[in-house]
């Protein structure tokens, strides 16, 4: 109640200002909470939702707060979920929703996938169970399209949005400058590429480390020895258990397995030991890293465990880390570096940047933490995904006019967490026609993260009744933006994040006239 009064203390200062003040409010009812209480309960998830929000709805109405009760809605009616369906095939046709296997997060207790920002120090975000690491054939959202973009129009919300929640959001988009490095892989015809924000600490690489679950790891390993070939497959069932918070934990162990195999140093064409290791993720840039032991302090650490070369490279007037243990991290003139020797860390960058550029090994280059949204669940209760599977025609999407694709009743169907989407069993919901060749296809089985449904619902509350459109223009620019957000600081790398990349693009398809969905 308390959340809800400073709300209203707000609605109403305005209104007493004399303005025309909207302060609407409605429920937002899909997901995993709605769902597990459900099947505790051994009751239709939609009959324990609308019984609950109506008690609520009771509930609220006795606060009095000024709710404008005419604007509400819940996310669960296919009269909005429809227009969940819609974006998503705006956003297909865009190119910025696509499916593809790749290693998720999952949640053995809740059986669903979860998207990294849902993952808390490794842990689910609805139950606290230690998340693990699933492959998987999953539906994403393409954020990371908009990655610059979420960052450099934070100046719209510097002085307005509290810094706490831009430093979270800047950090989770992790935009750093440096450079792609090409390493030639001996007996390999393709080279591999590397990120790294030090280019000017090229010479300083002393072994090259490829992330343990990676298939680049997984090729080398398989043309090894058959001693290297089976210690790696057995480290390999070692990784795959372990959460990426763990495996990048700074007083973790530092292990691995040598590969027999070596990367050239594009620079000095030193031979570099190629290692596979749990210390370096797969899907953080190439999944590949040149180690450089003096100057990073994981890098060091592996090098002391395996006996591995540690050279400086950055004169820091720091004691030397093979004696201390420690990475030096300060800036100096460059030292054992051939023609950098002597330049500032900025100047050596210029030039092992120009130089690589001229020759053909790399090029300037910038890399993000931020990942694309995973928005697909294998649970029942939320928005079924409008594509179609068709053996002949591939992916199709549900023709506009037959949205929304309803949920079947829960009726008969098993809703307990197993690993896959219930709605795979529904035989009379899943087998359709393919709208293109009128040939056996099926539903996509799938329902789409609960973030969907409050990524635009601000839009929803200008015209919540529009039966032909997900919001009408004319209403919208009447009230939005939102002047004024009230919620919690949890909201940051997940709604806040969200509903800004779903405002971007809805704007760049000419749907809206305002880049950023909440003014303060």
């Amino acid at each position: 109640a308390e959340a809800y009064a400073l709300g209203d203390v707000i609605a109403r200062y305005w209104v007493q200002r004399g303005f025309n003040v909207m302060h609407p409010i409605g429920w937002d009812a899909f997901g995993l909470p709605a769902e597990n209480a459900a099947i505790k309960r051994n009751i239709d998830p939609a009959v324990w939702t609308y019984e609950n929000i109506a008690v609520q709805k009771a509930s609220m109405r006795r606060y009095a707060c000024s709710f404008d009760w005419d604007r509400t809605f819940n996310t669960c009616d296919p009269e909005y979920y429809k227009w969940n369906q819609w974006i998503f095939l705006k956003l297909y046709e865009k190119g910025l929703a696509y499916r593809k296997d790749s290693a998720v997060n999952w949640c053995p207790s809740c059986q669903t996938v979860l998207a990294n920002e849902q993952v808390v120090a490794g842990l689910c975000e609805r139950c606290d169970t230690q998340v693990t690491k699933k492959k998987l054939n999953q539906w994403y959202f393409k954020i990371t399209d908009y990655a610059d973009r979420l960052l450099d129009d934070m100046e719209q919300l510097e002085g307005k949005w509290p810094e706490k929640v831009l430093t979270m959001q800047r950090n989770w988009i992790g935009r750093s400058s440096g450079a792609n490095v090409q390493f030639v892989i001996e007996g390999r015809v393709e080279p591999v590429t590397i990120y790294t924000t030090r280019p000017d600490t090229l010479y300083g690489a002393t072994f090259f480390v490829i992330a343990a679950d990676s298939p680049l790891a997984q090729e080398i390993a398989s043309e090894s020895s058959p001693a290297v070939a089976n210690a790696f497959t057995e480290y390999l069932e070692s990784v795959k258990a372990s959460s990426d918070i763990d495996r990048l934990a700074t007083d973790r162990p530092k292990t691995g397995v040598f590969l027999e195999r070596y990367a050239i140093n594009p620079v000095n064409g030193e031979k570099l030991p190629i290692w596979a290791s749990d210390y370096v993720l797969s899907d953080y840039g190439t999944g590949a890293i040149m180690a450089v032991p003096a100057h990073d302090q994981r890098d060091l650490d592996f090098a002391r465990a395996m006996k591995l070369p540690i050279r400086v490279v950055v004169e820091t007037g720091e004691e030397d880390p093979a004696v201390t243990g420690i990475a030096t991290s300060g800036d100096g003139a460059l030292i054992n570096s051939g023609s950098l020797n002597g330049l500032s860390k900025e100047s050596a960058i210029s030039q092992i940047i120009t130089q690589l550029e001229r020759d053909g090994l790399g090029k300037a280059a910038r890399n993000y933490r931020l990942r694309d949204w995973l928005i697909s669940r294998q649970r029942y209760w939320g928005t079924p995904i409008p594509i179609i599977h068709c053996e002949k025609c591939g992916e199709v999407p549900v023709p506009e006019s037959d949205l929304p694709v309803k949920l079947p009743a829960a009726g008969t169907l098993d809703l307990s967490p197993k690993g896959k989407s219930p709605l795979g069993a529904a035989n009379d919901w899943i087998n359709v026609s393919c709208p293109r060749c009128n040939g056996a296809a099926q539903r996509d089985a799938d329902t789409m993260d609960t973030f969907v449904d409050s990524s635009w619902y601000f839009l929803r509350y200008a015209s919540p009744n529009e039966s032909e459109r997900a919001f009408n223009a004319e209403d919208v620019k009447t009230w939005l933006p939102v002047d004024q957000y009230v919620g919690g600081v949890t909201h940051a790398i997940l709604h806040l994040l969200y509903s800004r990349f779903f405002t971007k693009a809805l704007h760049d398809m000419g749907l809206l006239d305002f880049t950023e969905p909440f003014t303060r």
